[in-house]
């Protein structure tokens, strides 16, 4: 078994997970098991099976990235666009905004799915780079009520997800 996209995973992982016999036909192999059992990985987004004839098969994943920082009781969960805790560091990332939770607010695992949290990574995502290395953390109570603070302390309503250039402009 070949794994391939592995960065926060590795491919021994990746291959525990597909839990694909030794010695197993390839014709006999269920890649649509096999994709189902390897997304069950957090960090993996998606994954692909094919086969390389006459006695391979390659597993082709494609991993969540960070998009936010989340502050947690041991340092800090990055969670992807979805919501999905991706790892846990100990320090502040330097290079991932923190999303700004209210107090008593929801848990990392409850983010999962939640639409406020996809619209503040897309228009994290959005933001020319020159606004991007500014931004210190990111509020979203709603998908249409996002707003960013910049290193200086500076507030920006930035609201929904749309129009990204011409606000960035402004």
């Amino acid at each position: 078994v070949q794994v391939t996209g592995t960065h926060l995973v590795t491919p021994a992982q990746v291959r525990s997970a597909a839990d694909i016999p030794a010695g197993l036909p390839l014709i006999r192999v269920n890649g649509t098991a096999v994709v189902h059992r390897v997304e069950q990985l957090r960090q993996v987004q998606s994954a692909r099976v094919s086969r390389d004839w006459p006695d391979t098969v390659v597993i082709s994943v494609t991993e969540r990235v960070p998009a936010l920082a989340v502050p947690g009781g041991h340092g800090y969960d990055l969670i992807d666009k979805d919501g999905v805790v991706v790892e846990s560091v100990s320090e502040q990332p330097l290079d991932t905004p923190i999303l700004a939770l209210p107090a008593g607010s929801a848990q990392p695992a409850a983010l999962r799915g939640n639409p406020a949290v996809y619209a503040a990574a897309v228009v994290v995502r959005e933001l020319p780079h020159y606004l991007a290395r500014e931004l210190a953390s990111v509020r979203a109570p709603s998908p249409d009520e996002v707003t960013l603070r910049l290193n200086d302390g500076v507030s920006i309503i930035w609201g929904g997800t749309d129009r990204a250039a011409e606000k960035a402009k402004e």
